[in-house]
């Protein structure tokens, strides 16, 4: 009888993990299911395996959940990607070129896009477990996602920071600063045409 033993308490602590697991992930939904949308400004670095500090950029952010983003860096250069739920534009304004690439349901997915995505795509794409208050990190399921691991931190129910290892063991630490007139976003104003000049990239077609 006693062989079993090990095999029980296997079980058992495989049937806790799921639990566990299955609670954190229902507390994230949970809490960006009160996120309806976002504005405001980050503050972005990003660190060699080492931790040598490698990038430093800034700029403005939008989010309207579920399925819309725009991610605009100011410093130390020029860029601007915009969500839809159908396409995911990249408009680099010193190489002068706008890519345009299908939101699918491959197994890649953005760390905003965690932000902004819907529940069967995080329940089905990642493992998620807390990380004191407020925090929660999520492990890709398939390691073909884009990146390693992806640290929420939520402070009074608003998202303060990002933290993502990447696929070449770089950490990328984002810092939220929100804007007090959130408030009125629709989907007009992720809306993206390219400029005149630029060279195009579809990735559909």
């Amino acid at each position: 009888m006693k062989r079993y033993l090990p095999i029980l308490w296997l079980s058992l602590l495989t049937l806790c993990g799921s639990v566990q697991a299955s609670t954190a992930i229902d507390e994230l939904l949970a809490a960006l299911q009160n996120i309806e949308q976002l504005q405001g400004r980050f503050r972005q670095l990003q660190y060699a395996e080492s931790d040598v500090l490698l990038v430093e950029s800034s700029g403005t952010f939008r989010l309207l959940r579920p399925g819309y983003f725009s991610w605009e860096i100011t410093s130390p250069d020029s860029q601007l990607i915009v969500a839809s739920p159908e396409y995911i534009w990249h408009h680099d304004r010193d190489l002068e070129t706008a890519t345009r690439r299908p939101v699918d349901d491959s197994a890649q997915m953005s760390p905003l896009q965690v932000l902004g995505g819907d529940e069967t795509a995080l329940r089905e794409k990642f493992t998620v477990v807390r990380a004191g208050p407020g925090g929660f990190v999520l492990t890709p399921v398939s390691p073909d996602v884009g990146f390693q691991q992806l640290t929420l931190q939520l402070e009074d129910g608003q998202i303060s920071s990002m933290a993502i290892l990447d696929d070449l063991n770089q950490r990328v630490v984002i810092k939220f600063t929100l804007s007090p007139n959130a408030a009125g976003l629709s989907s007009a104003d992720f809306a993206f045409t390219p400029p005149d000049g630029v060279d195009l990239f579809y990735y559909d077609q």
